[in-house]
Order: C-alpha cells, then sequence, then structure tokens
C-alpha cells in the first residue's frame, strides 16, 4: 500500500503553464472544428491554405491538449491526496464528493457545449480513488497496460468490431440543432445527448483506455516528483524527449492500414509526451521561456473558469443561435478566432487575479470541496 514520503508539495509553476497550454490549445481546436459544427453547407469565407492549417492543428492539438489536462488532473489529485496523508486524513469521500462538483460543472458546461469533458472527467476521477492504494510497482504496471490501448488491441487480434452507427446518428441530430435550432432547443438536445456522445466519441477514438491512463500517470508523476527539478529529473524528462521524437518521426513515415484504429491513439500519446517533455526541459533550462510561459500560468490557473467561458463564447460565435460563423469562417480564419478568445480570456485572468488568489469557479470547486458536512 502507497504512503506518503512526508515532502512538501510547493505550487509546481511548469504544472501551471502546461495547464494553460492545454486549454488555450482545447480553444484553438474547438474554433476548427466550429466547435461540433461539421457542416455540409458551404463556407462563405475560406482560404487556399485551409486544409494544411486544418491538418496542422489535428496533428498539433487533436487529443493531445485533452491528454494533457487529464495528465495534470492526476498530478493535482496526488497532490491534494498527498497532503492529506500527511495531516493523517484519508481523502478518499472528500475526493469523491469533489468528483460529483465537477460533474455538476460538467452539467452546466454541456448545456452550452456538447464536446464537454468534464463529466466524463469526474467519472474517471473516481477510478483515481482505489489505484492510488497501491504500490509504484502495480500503478506503473496499469500504466503500461493502458498505454498500448488493449481495448483497440484486443479488437485487432479477435476481428471484433463495434457498431459505430448511433454515434454518427447522434451526431447528425447534434449537428442539426447546432446549425438551425434555437438556443434552448440546442440546450435540450445538449443536454440529451452530451454525455452518452462524448462516452461514445471516447470508444471510437481510443480515448477511453488513453484517459484513464494519463489520469494515472499523471498520479504517478506526482509520487515520483518529476515536475520538481530534483535529483536526475531533468535528465530523465531529456530522455523522454529524444526517444518521444524519433519514434513519432517514425511513425509519420509509416501507413497504419488496418492498424490504424489501435497505432493512432498511440501516436498521439506519444506526441502528447513529446510535448510536456518538450515544455518542461526547456521551462527549467531557460530564463526567457519562463519569462513566456509564465503568462499561460495565468490562465491555467483559471482552467476550468476558463473552460466553460470558452463553451459559452464559442458556441455563441459558431452556432446558428449566435452569430453563426459556422457557415462563415473557413479554417484559418476560424483559428484567429479561436487565437482572439484566448487573448480575451487572458485579459480577464489578468484582471481577476489582481485583487483574488484563485478563479471564480475555482475559488467556488474549493469551498465547496471542503465544505463542513
Amino acid at each position: 500500500m502507497y504512503k506518503t514520503s512526508n515532502l512538501p508539495n510547493t505550487r509546481i509553476d511548469v504544472a501551471d503553464a502546461l495547464r494553460g497550454i492545454a486549454v488555450a490549445g482545447i480553444i484553438l481546436y474547438h474554433s476548427v472544428e466550429h466547435f461540433d459544427i461539421f457542416t455540409q453547407d458551404p463556407i462563405v469565407h475560406t482560404l487556399t491554405i485551409d486544409e494544411t492549417v486544418a491538418d496542422v492543428m489535428a496533428w498539433l492539438l487533436s487529443g493531445k491538449m485533452y491528454g494533457i489536462f487529464a495528465m495534470l488532473f492526476g498530478l493535482s489529485f496526488f497532490i491534494m491526496n498527498d497532503n492529506q496523508q500527511q495531516k493523517g486524513k484519508n481523502f478518499s469521500l472528500r475526493f469523491a464528493w469533489r468528483m460529483c462538483l465537477l460533474f455538476c460543472f460538467g452539467v452546466v458546461n454541456v448545456a452550452f457545449y456538447d464536446g464537454d469533458i468534464l463529466m466524463l472527467y469526474a467519472c474517471y476521477g473516481l477510478l483515481l480513488i482505489p489505484v492510488s492504494y497501491l504500490p509504484s510497482k502495480w500503478v506503473w504496471c496499469i500504466i503500461a497496460l493502458l498505454a498500448i490501448q488493449p481495448v483497440e488491441l484486443y479488437y485487432l487480434l479477435t476481428g471484433t468490431t463495434i457498431d459505430h452507427s448511433t454515434l454518427w446518428e447522434m451526431y447528425g441530430k447534434v449537428i442539426s440543432t447546432h446549425e438551425h435550432g434555437t438556443f434552448w432547443e440546442n440546450t435540450l438536445t445538449n443536454l440529451r445527448y452530451g454525455f452518452e456522445l462524448n462516452l461514445r466519441f471516447n470508444v471510437y477514438s481510443g480515448r477511453l483506455t488513453q484517459l484513464l491512463c494519463l489520469f494515472i500517470l499523471g498520479m504517478q508523476l506526482g509520487r515520483q516528483r518529476l515536475f520538481y527539478n530534483e535529483g536526475r529529473h531533468l535528465k530523465i524528462w531529456h530522455s523522454i524527449l529524444i526517444s518521444s521524437a524519433i519514434v513519432v518521426l517514425a511513425l509519420s513515415f509509416v501507413d497504419f492500414g488496418n492498424l490504424e484504429s489501435w497505432l493512432t491513439p498511440i501516436y498521439n500519446f506519444l506526441i502528447l509526451l513529446m510535448i510536456v517533455s518538450a515544455i518542461v526541459s526547456a521551462w527549467y533550462a531557460f530564463e526567457g521561456v519562463r519569462r513566456v510561459l509564465h503568462h499561460l500560468c495565468i490562465f491555467g490557473r483559471m482552467s476550468l473558469t476558463n473552460y466553460l467561458l470558452q463553451s459559452i463564447i464559442g458556441c455563441f460565435i459558431f452556432c446558428g443561435y449566435g452569430l453563426a460563423c459556422y457557415r462563415l469562417l473557413g479554417v484559418t480564419y476560424a483559428v484567429m478566432v479561436g487565437c482572439g478568445m484566448v487573448v480575451c480570456q487572458y485579459l480577464f485572468a489578468r484582471y481577476w487575479f489582481s485583487s483574488h488568489t484563485r478563479g471564480p469557479l475555482e475559488g467556488l470547486w474549493r469551498k465547496l470541496t471542503w465544505i463542513d458536512f
């Protein structure tokens, strides 16, 4: 059974920077996808570079930003759990309550945006509780098992297939409502289909086991204190960066063919590791990088608030009940809109932190987490 090492868990600035990068990346890629409106109608304003921009954004952001968010979620769980262990307290029930609160935030979010991840993260988060009691050697075994995409590998070896027709039918209903429905019609449709839609998409895309893997990996990285500049930790990050970059480069020239459903999530996982290790390595190696990324620390400290804000703002910009930009803006212009959203939300975060220590929803979540029953 795991026991705390009683080492202090000081604030990890590079984790805040990574969280800020993840949320900003989520906003940008949601803008590329017009906040889940894949219209068949011709788009008014397009550029010749749209397809290239879409490919680059998909390679860099799709699946990776959510993954970084999940990994840092596991890290945060470890820090809170370890702090309570050092005080001689059990955090399990309190964390379960915290996940119930996160699920409620997700319900609010899905009312605006059907692609909400908070409700699923709340469910995944509950699985961290039993895993947190295991010794590290068993945790690493679980991480390794989940990292090889066991469900997709099983389907590949047995020839089993999953019928995803229900997923596409649900997407058709939701997208049609986004294009032509009123705000309240969108809200009711999102509440009806949002959770199931995202769960089915997680199964389809291989994220079901991968996100759980990243949750547990984040917890384990917290145990190993790898986000602190201690001992040989930077050498470990350099090794991860070099090895992941080599494998990613090699796989970039491989045609996955019939192995696509299995290898694509693994390929995305390796790109994620490459991005994280590059940022952590650069953070501790270069003061200039720290100064630049400090702005994203501010953004990351308000990650929950920023995530809900992007749903409200983005859906108003792209959905039919708002500005209906889904039929006006091509990919490149949509990315520009996403950049504008990031800048505006960053300015709001700077303003808020000038007089507060936590973001508005972060503060509410903390107060409700530690409410005295």
